[in-house]
């Protein structure tokens, strides 16, 4: 667990920023009384947390989660081949974006298959899934429709998640019924025309009715999916709220199940849109709506964190769909380079298609490594996976992108005509970079997130230098490790959490998080809480979180596979050992750009561009021919 100084939160200022500060905001705190000393902060068993400060935390690493017994991997399992059979036959994916939604009898499909209730047990109308199966359907499904499985996600992974997660008793009996087999579609309701990714700044507002027994929602929520369609809404609004202690009244975000036949809800015309054009999107308005005081969601002010909860908790389902596409990508992409010959070669005789397939295997292999890693471990418990479901989706999303677009360029030609289906997908790739979390923010969370760890380690240090005499064993551990460490030794080892011919690739990735470490303190050192402004800098440290993050998920899960000896684990070891050299090579200068001059003055000339940029409206230099 985190704690966030109130005062590294305040130094966040700038409106790009504000988003961050309510995330970091909405990490799990330890409370601190006034005039008492702060404690210790928690045992955080988050892998990328800890790599912030050089070390290494394995307990959710290594071994490769394996969480389903036989009866689990053989329910799941008889979902595949009717869930495949419905889409190839049934579900056209090309016809859903063209008429720009489900026709009635795809959409009665999946309700009958249960499909928009995947995680609600199974007394209340769902199919009960872990989320390790839940992962396992979601890579079908984005295999052949992201359109379609974005009605679905947004239904549940986040429309009516919020009833899961913090829903009453009673709450569940009510509606989770109606969202798993009464047809009835859910949407979630956060974002605003002016808000963006700065959710704090939300004007739709609830007040109390003088009787107390309802609120009266007034505003308008923007770019929601199902929003034209669903008839229960997860809403955020502005809420008055008083300090129990204070007394002093002050507005903060509550959470609401609202249902449209509350009246007053309306929507506007779906929106028109690059792609995922299956999914109604459209603008949401609420007029006067009066909702009972117990369709709150969770507390009264609790509203953000349960926002943020829920994105969190459904960013992993987002790697998942996209293995899936990327599968389907490159399947197509293999299928025309073993069969189209061109010079007197087959295609995947040529070294650069070569490299192409294997560089998109191994992004592939990378993603659903850490779909899989993540679900399995929030199947076993865990709470601190934040970090890592941030990364996932931002990697997820990016490598989808990369491998549709090469798959494309491998069929030529055929690939930019509509008929190869390849088109329509990257169309629908796009948005992934951006909702839920867009990418710029998240590398953001996740390098500011970790930076906070790692800072409240020096405070730590800094609080037991005041008292040496009852800090001995934590002062002398710390100067211990620095000495070693400044003579060239110590650093992380893996070697004893993978399989021998594993071993050179541990090295490699060993090294980059005692780099890290290293590069993460001496900017704390340097920048102190105005690191918060280096987002050049910041950006760096998330890319290389992102690298020793994914080299370490592969070799958790090639280990399993070289020690299991699974039929595929010598393909596997080749991926592992060509992703930890490239890996290493990508982190290594990364970190070399926090702290290279060259590079320092290089972003200050890119900041004074962008100034330029803003300045005239855009491009500043001119025509060559001046005409």
């Amino acid at each position: 667990m985190l704690r966030i100084s109130q005062s590294f939160l305040r130094k966040i200022q700038s409106p790009g920023a504000r988003e961050l500060r309510r995330c970091l905001a909405a990490t799990p705190q330890v409370k601190v009384e006034e005039g008492r000393p702060e404690p210790q902060t928690a045992k955080n068993h988050s892998f990328v947390a800890n790599i912030f400060r050089g070390e290494l935390e394995t307990s959710q690493l290594f071994p490769y989660p394996s969480v389903l017994d036989e009866e689990q991997r053989e329910y799941i399992g008889s979902f595949i081949d009717p869930v495949t059979k419905f889409m190839t036959e049934v579900n056209d994916a090309a016809k859903n974006d063209e008429r720009g939604g489900l026709d009635e009898a795809t959409a009665n499909g999946f309700w009958e298959m249960g499909a928009f209730a995947l995680q609600v047990p199974a007394e209340l109308g769902g199919l009960g899934l872990n989320n390790t199966q839940y992962a396992r359907m979601c890579e079908v499904m984005g295999a052949y429709d992201l359109g379609a499985g974005i009605v679905l996600g947004a239904h549940q992974s986040i429309g009516f998640k919020g009833i899961l997660m913090y829903g009453t008793p009673e709450q569940k009996e009510k509606y989770l019924p109606k969202v798993s087999t009464g047809k009835v579609l859910a949407a979630f309701c956060l974002t605003e025309p002016g808000s963006g990714s700065d959710a704090a700044s939300i004007k739709t507002r609830a007040v109390k009715s003088p009787d107390g027994k309802h609120y009266i929602l007034n505003g308008s929520k923007i770019w929601i999916s199902n929003g034209g369609v669903a008839d229960l809404l997860t809403v955020f609004a502005q809420t008055e709220v008083e300090d129990p202690k204070t007394g002093k009244k002050k507005d903060k975000v509550t959470a609401f199940f609202v249902e449209r036949g509350f009246g007053g809800v309306s929507s506007g015309p779906p929106e028109g849109k690059m792609g995922i054009k299956a999914s109604n999107t459209a603008e949401v308005f609420f007029e006067d709506v009066k909702i009972p005081v117990e369709n709150v969601i969770g507390e009264v002010g609790n509203g953000f964190k349960v926002a943020m909860n829920i994105l969190n908790n459904g960013r992993f389902g987002m790697s998942a769909t996209l293995s899936g596409t990327m599968r389907a990508c490159i399947e197509k992409a293999t299928e025309h380079a073993t069969q189209r010959v061109q010079f007197g070669q087959k295609l995947c005789e040529f070294k650069g298609i070569q490299e192409k397939l294997a560089r998109m295997s191994m992004l592939h292999y990378a993603t659903q490594s850490m779909a899989y890693m993540i679900s399995g471990n929030m199947d076993s418990g865990s709470v601190d996976y934040h970090l890592e479901a941030a990364i996932s989706k931002v990697f997820a999303s990016e490598c989808a992108w990369y491998v549709c677009d090469e798959s494309i360029q491998i069929l030529g030609g055929m690939g930019f005509m509509k008929a190869a289906g390849l088109e329509r997908v990257l169309r629908d790739l796009r948005i992934f970079r951006i909702f839920e979390g867009a990418n710029d923010i998240l590398r953001l969370f996740v390098a500011l997130t970790g930076i906070q760890y790692a800072g409240s380690h020096l405070k730590e240090l800094q609080r037991a230098f005041k008292n040496p005499a009852a800090n001995l064993g934590l002062i002398f551990q710390e100067s211990s490790r620095r000495a070693v460490r400044s003579l060239g030794f110590g650093g992380v080892d893996l070697s004893g959490h993978v399989h021998p011919k594993l071993q050179p690739a541990a090295k490699q990735v060993a090294e980059c998080i005692t780099l890290f470490g290293q590069a993460v303190e001496s900017l704390l050192i340097k920048y102190n809480k105005n690191i918060v402004e280096e987002q050049f800098l910041l950006n760096r440290l998330a890319d290389a979180a992102i690298d020793i993050y994914a080299m370490s998920v592969i070799l958790s899960r090639a280990s399993r596979a070289l020690s299991q000896e699974l039929p595929t684990a010598d393909h596997e070891l080749l991926m592992a050992e060509s992703w930890a050299v490239e890996g290493s090579e990508r982190v290594k200068n990364n970190l070399r750009k926090t702290n290279s001059t060259a590079f320092l003055e290089m972003y200050g000339k890119m900041s004074q561009q962008a100034r330029n940029i803003c300045q005239a409206g855009g491009i500043v230099h001119t025509n060559p021919i001046n005409v």
